[in-house]
């Protein structure tokens, strides 16, 4: 039986799902030698699983580009990405995998959203027990805990996995935290593994995608800044418009106004653009270079004819 493909399937499998993780394997991590086991870990139970692996008790603290965790003596990192964590145990029997997204929907049920994880992996007769109240991991805020029974390529496993939500007040991160091996083995796992799966904590922005999506809020919220600026600039033109309108209408209407009580109409001075105001008395005026009118009612007569200076047949406004 080849156990150790079934995990490699198994560990590709919800490595795609999370979100297409960055593989980090190589020596890019930065270990601790001081033991990381929390003080409800049954270690008497962890020092005789490790003892009889051929390795020492002592879980070593490794701080990957995304995240810090734990590690078992003996017990290889198969994955450190930007989306999950996978841990395989020497004998390549049992496995812990941490996997979690960003900008999940406020309100997913976390029974679903595991579901959909270890059913990713090619798990056959998958079964979920009922949820009971989980401890979240580091940044989240509540979480819920089952136990799941599942076949990989006929192998019959026994797993525990946690399901811990950070919601926020338009999305939610989720993180699936698992610990898992052959049904046969789970007995000297049960006690203590669940936990070393758990002890990991993100030391990076973008671990689960959280900068992507804080990133696209800000976007969004620049988006709407600039449709809130480019509102107010229209509103404030379109304003001045209609302002502007209503003035020149008034101003008109004042100048129709002055220039009928004054018996008066306005005309252009063609030399210089000025505005004149001449008497109602004649029909067509005209305007030499020192400014002198000539007024007329004949619109054929021109005081050119004859003169040795120059008109201009003044328009009306």
């Amino acid at each position: 039986m080849d156990v150790m493909k079934t995990y490699i399937l198994l560990i590709v499998a919800l490595i795609a799902i999370a979100g297409c993780a960055q593989t980090n394997s190589s020596n890019t991590y930065a270990e601790n030698d001081s033991p990381n086991i929390p003080a409800d870990m049954n270690t008497s139970d962890f020092s005789r699983q490790s003892s009889g692996n051929g390795n020492g008790g002592q879980l070593t603290i490794r701080q990957g580009q995304f995240f810090t965790y734990a590690v078992p003596p003996g017990w290889r990192v198969s994955e450190d990405g930007q989306f999950a964590v996978v841990l395989v145990a020497p004998d390549n029997a049992a496995v812990t995998i941490m996997v979690g997204n960003s900008g999940m929907p406020v309100n997913y049920p976390p029974g679903q959203y595991l579901y959909e994880k270890l059913i990713a992996g090619g798990y056959t007769n998958l079964q979920l027990s009922q949820p009971r109240q989980g401890t979240p991991v580091t940044g989240c805020q509540y979480a819920y805990t089952f136990d799941y029974t599942y076949s990989v390529n006929g192998v019959p496993c026994r797993g525990q996995a946690t399901c811990s939500v950070a919601p926020s007040y338009d999305a939610a991160t989720m993180v699936v935290t698992c610990a898992a091996s052959q049904a046969s083995q789970w007995q000297s796992y049960a006690s203590w593994l669940p936990q070393v799966a758990a002890q990991f904590s993100a030391n990076n922005g973008a671990a689960f995608g959280m900068r992507g999506i804080m990133q696209q809020n800000l976007q969004n919220s620049t988006a709407y800044g600039e449709a809130a600026r480019q509102y107010r600039e229209w509103s404030q033109q379109n304003w001045q418009q209609v302002t502007d309108q209503r003035n020149q209408s008034q101003d008109r209407n004042n100048q129709q106004f002055r220039e009928n009580l004054g018996a008066v109409q306005s005309y252009t001075n063609p030399y210089d653009s000025r505005s004149v105001e001449l008497p109602t008395t004649h029909s067509y005026y005209w305007v030499n270079r020192q400014g002198t009118t000539w007024g007329t009612n004949d619109p054929g007569e021109n005081p050119n004819v004859g003169s040795t200076q120059e008109w201009m047949r003044m328009q009306k406004q």
